[in-house]
Formats: structure tokens, C-alpha cells, sequence
């Protein structure tokens, strides 16, 4: 015999959904766009094989965390589909990143197509991200109330028709661009907000961490493809156009795996008690009620990077005039200050969380104060012709050795921490608060750089002053070096000058 949950609760025998015919599967696509029954669907019955506990003993604090065979009971897939799934899922965030990048990898030849200066053409970016901010809060809306696949499938596939006609604008029509790309943002947040609930609803705990981790690596590797898809197709097509004409494509395969492959799971199935009574919809203002805690990191967060970037800045311009180091050391104090705070915040996030806040704010300050000094660091110790270099350099070496890596190395290590551990919220808790412990670590790390490279820097910046000024220079051919010139725009200037 075997158990499904219904409408009614749980009955035995063939699964089936309330209104639904006798042998569909649960977490099927059968239920139409508007059907909020995978809503409706409850867990497993206690005592269902693959689950731990049962009936006899119930683990009424504890997650229980199902096996392979006890999510593939729950979501009606197999471990295979799920992971397919989630494979194509990871294809199109590849997918989304590369448009995105594309854009800024034909930048330059954009420009001067519809004879646009820098201005305008950053309006570009700021029109897409405008949209796609706006419209994320009305899919994220949408994605918990209605058939998650078919919103994908209709947002990328507008997405990709989007891209495709912004193809052929025609070189009077500048603001016809600017209407597509804030298009695009409907495809994009169509689908950004709604693709890591499906992966959270088909695994849970340590797997779901794997999934996840997996799943956000194509932001950069992504990104990466994108401007090097844009500028290479520019090349052999000797047209910039044909950049543009890339991702449709692509987006076409990904609408179609989407629809072939893609499952609905019901949503919250997993980590539900098998005791725990089914989930129901909420109104929207309950949501962002319950979301308010969210709201007031967010709010942290950006006050302290604004606040942050500016004390720093003035602390360092007040501290030049006496120290040539002052903007090493500021860096190092800020890094090394914010440690102790990061540390306590999550120490105590358990016991309080105003004590937490107060940490994080004044953590997120200190941390915030080396963002523009970094820049600046970098632009006075290396010559102008090689300064759009060395700032891909950062942005590649940054992203290599910080975000690229690091949720992977956080999710492995709280990993490795569970598993010896009971299954219980509580274990997840301490484990992913020990392993981000590693920042506070790492961010102490790094003011011991900055004071090592203030030991260097009057020299590299003297260095950097003696070549711009002719008085110092070096080995290579002359016809390699980038001419800048004093008034207009260089024809030679990379264009990684243009991501920055």
C-alpha cells in the first residue's frame, strides 16, 4: 500500500489530488496554471518508510531529515530528476548572467553605434536593474501562490523574444533599447526568484546546502561567459548585433528543458513534520510581515555601507596629511576592528537578536570602510595605461578568492560539522553558526595583509608617480603601449575599463 496526501489528508492506495483522476503523481504538472493545490498537499504519513521516527516515537523538536528514498516518497522524483532538475535550473542562471555580461562585453561598439556618450550608455544597466527590482517582489508573489514552471517557462521566453528584438533597434531609435533591456528584467526576475524555491522543496539540509552551492556558481562563471561570449561572437561576426542573438537561442533550449524536465514539487513537503498539518497560502501583507526581519538586515546592511564608505573615506583624507600609510592602515583598522564584532553577532544570535543587529551594524561599518580606499589604492600605484588591467585583476582575484569559493567552503564545513550530529533545527543552527565564524577569521586575515602592504606602499606609489612622469620607465615595445589621450575617447582603451 501506499500513502499520498490529499485534500482530505491522508488515504491509501493510488496517489491522487483532490479533483484530480485516480493515478497521478504528486508533484506533478497536472494541476492548471491558477491551482494552488500543491499548496494543499501534506507530508507523509508518520511512519512512512524512508523518514526517521515514527507513530511509536515521534520527534516532536526535532527536522526530520528524509533519506533518498524518503524525499523521492515526498516530492514523487527520483534522486536522478531531482538532480536533473536542478542541472537545468543551473543552466539557465548561467544563462541569465551571460545576458547580462553580454551587454557590457559590446559595450564600447554599442556606444558608438547609436552615438551615446557614458552617460546614456549606462543607462543601459540602470534601466534593467530598475525593472528587474521592481517586478522581483511581484513574481516573488506570484512564485508562492501559483504553478512555479509555467511562470519560468513564460518569463524566459519572453525574455528571450525581448533580447532578440533589441537585436534590431535601429541606430535612431536609442530609448527602443532602453524599453527592451527593462524588459529583459521581467524574464530575469521571473525566474531569480522563483528557481532556488524549487530546489529548496526538492532536497533539505546538508543536500539542499550542495544543491544551492552549485547553483550560485554560475553567477561568476556566468558573468564571465557573458563577456566573452558578447565580444568574441562581435569578432567573428564582425558585428556587435550578432552578441545579442547568442542567449535568445539559448533561451529557447532552456524554456523547452524547463517544460519537458521540470517538475512542480509540492512546496514545503520536506521539512515538514510527517505530524505537521498542511500549509496554506498567506495574503501578501503577511508575507512581507513576516519577512520584516529580513527587511532590517537589509536596511543594516546598506546604512552601514553608506556610512562606512564615507567615515573611511574622511578618516583617511584627515590622516594623509600626517601618515602616507593612512590608507593601508585604515583598511587594516576596519578589517581588524569589524572581526570581533562579526564574531559576537553570531555568537549571539541565538540569545538576542537586537544584540545581533547592534553587532552586525557596527561590524558592517567598520567592514564597509576600505570599499572606496581599495579603489584608490589601486588607481595611484599602477600607471594609467595599465590601470583598467589591473582593476580586472582585482575584480577576477576578489571574486576567485571571496564569493566564487566561499559559500561552498562555508556550506562543506557546517557539512562536515552535522554529521555527527542528531538531525534537529537546532544542529542545523549551530553548525552554519560555527562554520561562518570563518569570516570574522578571514576578516582578520586580511587587516594583517593591509599592514604588510603598508610597508610597501610609499615605494610602488613612488614608482607608479616616476613612470607617469617620464623619469622612470621600462622594457617593451613601444607600439604595445595604450595611447590616452588628453580630450575624447581612445580607440584602444579595454574594455574591462567599461565593467568597472
Amino acid at each position: 500500500m501506499r500513502w499520498a496526501p490529499t485534500r482530505g489528508g491522508i488515504v491509501g492506495g493510488t496517489v491522487a489530488r483532490a479533483g484530480a483522476a485516480p493515478g497521478t503523481m504528486s508533484g506533478s504538472d497536472t494541476a492548471p496554471f491558477l491551482s494552488q493545490a500543491d499548496d494543499t498537499d501534506d507530508g507523509p504519513a508518520p511512519g512512512t518508510p524512508g523518514l526517521p521516527g515514527s507513530m511509536g516515537n515521534p520527534k516532536s523538536e526535532d527536522l526530520e531529515v528524509p533519506d533518498r528514498e524518503g524525499l523521492q516518497r515526498i516530492t514523487g522524483l527520483s534522486s536522478g530528476r531531482s538532480a536533473l532538475i536542478v542541472a537545468v535550473l543551473c543552466y539557465i542562471n548561467l544563462l541569465n548572467y551571460m545576458d547580462r555580461f553580454t551587454v557590457a562585453g559590446v559595450l564600447p561598439d554599442i556606444e558608438q553605434f547609436f552615438d551615446i556618450g557614458d552617460s546614456s550608455s549606462g543607462l543601459i544597466q540602470t534601466v534593467f536593474i530598475s525593472s528587474y527590482m521592481v517586478l522581483a517582489p511581484v513574481f516573488g508573489y506570484l512564485g508562492d501562490r501559483y504553478n512555479r514552471k509555467y511562470l519560468m517557462c513564460g518569463g524566459i521566453a519572453f525574455w528571450s523574444l525581448v533580447t532578440l528584438g533589441s537585436s534590431f533597434i535601429p541606430r535612431e531609435r536609442f530609448w527602443l533599447l532602453l524599453l527592451t533591456r527593462g524588459l529583459v528584467g521581467v524574464g530575469e526576475a521571473s525566474y531569480s526568484t522563483i528557481a532556488p524555491t524549487l530546489i529548496a522543496d526538492l532536497f533539505v539540509a546538508d543536500q539542499r546546502s550542495r544543491m544551492l552551492s552549485v547553483f550560485y556558481f554560475a553567477i561568476p562563471v556566468g558573468s564571465g561567459l557573458g563577456y566573452i561570449a558578447g565580444s568574441k561572437v562581435k569578432d567573428v561576426a564582425g558585428d556587435w548585433h550578432w552578441a545579442l542573438r547568442v542567449t535568445p537561442g539559448l533561451g529557447v533550449l532552456a524554456v523547452l528543458l524547463l517544460f519537458l524536465v521540470v517538475r512542480e514539487p509540492p512546496r514545503g513537503a520536506v521539512e515538514r513534520h510527517s505530524h505537521s498539518p498542511p500549509l496554506s497560502p498567506t495574503s501578501w501583507w503577511e508575507d512581507l510581515r513576516a519577512l520584516a526581519r529580513n527587511l532590517i538586515f537589509g536596511l543594516i546592511t546598506c546604512l552601514t555601507g553608506v556610512l562606512g564608505v564615507g567615515l573611511g573615506v574622511e578618516i583617511s583624507r584627515r590622516l594623509r596629511r600626517s601618515n602616507p600609510r593612512a590608507d593601508p592602515l585604515v583598511c587594516a583598522a576596519g578589517l581588524l576592528g569589524s572581526s570581533p564584532f562579526l564574531f559576537l553577532s553570531l555568537a549571539c544570535a541565538r540569545g538576542s537578536i537586537v544584540a545581533t543587529y547592534i553587532f552586525i551594524f557596527i561590524g558592517e561599518t567598520l567592514l564597509s570602510m576600505n570599499w572606496a580606499i581599495v579603489a584608490d589604492i589601486l588607481l595611484y600605484v599602477v600607471i594609467p595605461t595599465r590601470r583598467s588591467t589591473a582593476e580586472a585583476f582585482q575584480i577576477v582575484l576578489s571574486h576567485l578568492l571571496g564569493d566564487a569559493g566561499s559559500p561552498y567552503l562555508i556550506g562543506l564545513i557546517s557539512d562536515r560539522l552535522r554529521q555527527g550530529w542528531p538531525p534537529s533545527f537546532l544542529s542545523e543552527f549551530r553548525a552554519l553558526q560555527f562554520s561562518l565564524m570563518l569570516c570574522a577569521f578571514m576578516g582578520a586575515l586580511g587587516g594583517a595583509a593591509f599592514l604588510g602592504a603598508a610597508i610597501f606602499i610609499e615605494g610602488d606609489r613612488r614608482r607608479a608617480q616616476l613612470h607617469v612622469q617620464g623619469l622612470l620607465r621600462e622594457a617593451g615595445p613601444a607600439d604595445d603601449r595604450i595611447v590616452v589621450p588628453q580630450r575624447g575617447r581612445s580607440t584602444r582603451v579595454p574594455v574591462s575599463s567599461v565593467l568597472i
